[in-house]
């Protein structure tokens, strides 16, 4: 049996603490790329199947990205700068291509 890496364990969020949902996508890849965005600017998150709500939220599929309560507002605020900047570089994609 493979031991435990310890510093990976004491990255992820402690399930007693309050956790916040941050993302959410029906696209595993996805969410594994804004879970990478995060880790690279050191917010602890933990990606969960959405699956388990499928009792009480029937048809609800996907992941989720859930981050401690503190850390909820800049991760956000990263998830929407990676979204306006993977926008602005379509759009500057498109305005070559009609040049």
């Amino acid at each position: 049996m493979a031991e435990r890496n310890p510093a990976i364990a004491e990255r992820r969020p402690d399930p007693n603490e309050k956790l916040v949902k941050v993302f959410d996508s029906e696209d595993e890849s996805e969410a594994l790329v804004v879970k990478g965005l995060l880790d690279s600017a050191s917010i602890d998150s933990d990606l969960a199947s959405a699956s388990f709500l499928q009792e009480a939220f029937p048809g609800l599929g996907g992941m989720i990205i859930l981050v401690r309560e503190e850390d909820a507002e800049k991760a956000r605020g990263l998830i929407a700068e990676s979204r306006q900047s993977a926008a602005g570089d379509s759009g500057d994609a498109d305005d070559e291509t009609k040049s």
